[in-house]
Order: C-alpha cells, then structure tokens, then sequence
C-alpha cells in the first residue's frame, strides 16, 4: 500500500520540463497582460466605438480558428517548438505594429485582428500539445491549478503596474513604454522555449478528422464539443466587455489596475485551493457549484452598471471560475488521453478542441455585435450579458456524465 502511495504521488508531481512550460505560460501571459488588459481601452478611446472592438476580437477568433486548422500540419509533422516560438514572436509583432500605428491604430483593425489571432492560434497549438505531452491524468488538476496561480499572480500585479505608468505620464507615452517592455518579455520566453523537449508526433496530419468525428453517433467527443462551445460563448463576450466597463465606469486606467489587482488577488487563492484539493471525483460537483455561481454573479448588474456592481462581478467570477475551468480543461484532455491510438491523435484533437471553442468565441461575438447594433441600451446589454453568461450551464451538462465517468 506505502508503494503505491508513493507512486501515485510520484505521478501527481510537476517534472522539469512541466516547469518549464509553466514558465513559458508565465512569460507569455505576463507580456500580453501588460499590454492586453489596456489594448481595449487604447482603441475604444481613440475610436469611441464598441463595435469596433467587437470586429477587431471577431477577426481575431476568426484567423485563430483558421490557423489552428492549418498549422496543425506543422506542429505533427515537423517541430512544435518553431510553432511556439513562432507564436510568442508574431504577438511581439502585434504590440511593435500598434506601437508603430499610434492612435490610428483603430484604422487597421482587420490587420490587429488577423495578426491577433494568428499569433494566438500559433502559440496555443503547440502549448496544448506540449501540456499533453508532459502531463498525465494524476497531475493535470495541478497543472491547471499552477497555470491558474500564475495567471492570477500576474493578474494580481502587472496590470496595476501597466495601470501605474499608463496613469503617471503623458499622453500616449505610458502605452509605448508598456508596449515596449512587453515586446522584451515576449523575446525572454522564445528563449526559455529552447529548453523544452519536442517529442516527435506519429503518423501524418489528417485535415478532415474533425468531421469525420462529428459524423459519428457513439463518439463521447459529441457532447465534449458541445461543452467547448459553450465555454467559448463566454470567453469571448466578457473578455471584451468587462475591462472596459470597468474604465468606462472610472475614467482610469489606474482603476482599471485596481480592479485586476483585486480580482486576481482572489482568484490566486481559488486556483491554488481547487488545484491542490479538487480531485477528479469531485469534479462533476465542483464544475456544477462553479458554472451556477459564474452565472448568478452576473444579476448585481441588473440594478445598475457600476464600479460596485462589476467589483461584485470580479470578485464572484475569480472565486468560483476554477471550479468551471479546471474540470473541463483536464477531462477534455484525459479523453485524449483514453488510449494509445487516441494519444497518437494527439494534434488533432487539440486543433478540434480550438475549433469548438471558436466556434463559440465567434458565435459570442455575433450575438455581441448584432445586440449592439440594435440598441445599446443598459438594460439590452444586461440580459446580453445574462444569456452569453449563462452558457457554463451548458457545458456543465454536455460534460457531467464525463465528468462522473472515470470514478463511477
């Protein structure tokens, strides 16, 4: 029995190479976080105009999904790492382009979003086949809980940070010198990427097997695909949203740093506490309790949109989000994990996995972008909000009897 334990334990341990890719991760998010969480705000203050943004993010979902498709081929029959270094390079691309633009940077929206969402499809491609590859069902609830840790830490303190300098100079000054230490940031993780293993991929890249599957009746990637959407409807719609009612409410950009500050703060302690006791059977119960709480979060705002009201917000949805994500995340990759032909699939399972969830994403900001083209008044956006936001439901019901499958 004391062997087994320590086996078991063994295998729920985080190796270098998994640290190694934590710390890629960390780099990579810190640098769009410096820039990232203020982008929207620099357009919508030079062009006034949410559907604007709304464009930019739907173009930039768009060229996602499509490059996930199309650099599957590269990243299973030639080397992943180009693909991620690749990614992590054409976002530094991206900041040095609004750099160069300056305030007509909201002119050139179709080139921001395609050149977005190239450089996201690239990097997020190869990161999820390498998180694959280096992890395994004991240890992925850890991983995600770490990669949640990380995400929240960064969000604890480098958008005060960004916020602090943006609010301290003049001008468009604050903006060039965050985008400019973003690029940095981007150049260190290229370089802390060639310590990471590329672990060849068997066989050759079939294009059309996302089809194939969704033609099949029996296959458990059904309802999988229907959970993905549906994360993706919210992703997209309140990742736009909720940063900029934020300094829309203030006037801040400081605020706005406040905000994240406060908000991350909580979710460290969420991601670190579901990632270390969250077992994998207790997900089905944990993902329930979180979809339902990410839901109600979003009421408050129905008596009026204000600092208040999306503080509530933040605060509910950092607390409560790990239970919805880390379940889905890590039973979404154990069943690409179920077998040897599957782990040989590896690829293209994680490109159909992006397609489900821009599928979503873009769907999100149809609805976003029709909704605001007919009215933009509160209480529209209010119930705009609650439908987009209610979708973790669907997912928590796509995937519960996954969810149970594994411990039943």
């Amino acid at each position: 029995m004391h062997t087994l334990h320590r086996v078991a334990h063994a295998n729920e341990r985080l190796d270098k190479q998994t640290l190694l890719l934590l710390v890629v991760n960390g780099l990579f998010i810190t640098a769009n976080a410096l820039s990232g969480t203020y982008l929207g705000v620099y357009i919508w203050k030079a062009s006034n105009n949410f559907t604007l943004l709304g464009w930019f993010t739907l173009l930039s979902h768009l060229f996602m999904a499509m490059t996930f498709w199309i650099a599957g081929n590269g990243v299973k029959e030639g080397n992943k790492m180009i693909f991620l270094r690749l990614g992590i390079g054409v976002s530094a691309v991206f900041y040095s382009i609004v750099l160069l633009l300056g305030k007509g940077a909201f002119h050139y929206i179709w080139l921001l979003g395609i050149v977005q969402g190239v450089a996201i499809g690239f990097f997020w491609l190869s990161f999820n086949v390498i998180y694959f590859e280096v992890t395994n069902a004991d240890n992925r609830d850890r991983f995600n809980g770490w990669t949640g840790v990380i995400g929240s830490l960064v969000g604890m303190i480098v958008p005060w940070c960004s916020g602090y300098v943006i609010s301290r100079m003049a001008g468009e000054s604050g903006y060039r010198v965050i985008f400019m230490i973003s690029f940095g940031i981007f150049l260190a993780g290229i370089a802390v990427s060639f310590w990471l293993h590329n672990r060849k991929a068997e066989g050759n890249y079939d294009w059309r097997m996302p089809i194939r599957i969704m033609k099949l009746r029996q296959t458990p990637w059904r309802p999988v695909i229907g959970a993905l959407v549906a994360q993706g409807l919210r992703e997209s719609v309140f990742g736009v949203m909720i940063g900029l009612l934020v300094f829309i409410q203030t006037g801040s950009e400081l605020s706005l740093g406040n905000f994240a500050l406060i908000t991350s703060a909580v979710g460290f302690i969420s991601f670190y506490a579901t990632g270390k006791w969250l077992k994998p059977a207790w997900r089905k119960r944990g993902m329930l309790v979180g979809t339902v709480m990410i839901t109600g979060v979003i009421v408050p705002f129905f008596f009026g949109v204000s600092y208040t009201t999306l503080l509530i917000f933040g605060i509910g949805a950092a607390l409560f989000m790990p239970l919805y994500t880390i379940p889905m995340t890590s039973s979404v990759f154990d069943l690409i994990g179920k077998d040897e032909d599957s782990a040989r699939q590896r690829v293209e399972y994680v490109v159909m996995r992006e397609l489900a969830l821009n599928v979503g994403r873009i769907t999100g900001m149809i609805i976003f972008i029709v909704t605001l083209s007919f009215s933009r008044a509160p209480l529209v956006i209010n119930y705009m909000l609650l439908l987009v936001g209610s979708s973790p439901l669907l997912s928590w019901l796509f995937m519960r009897n996954r969810l149970a499958l594994r411990h039943k």
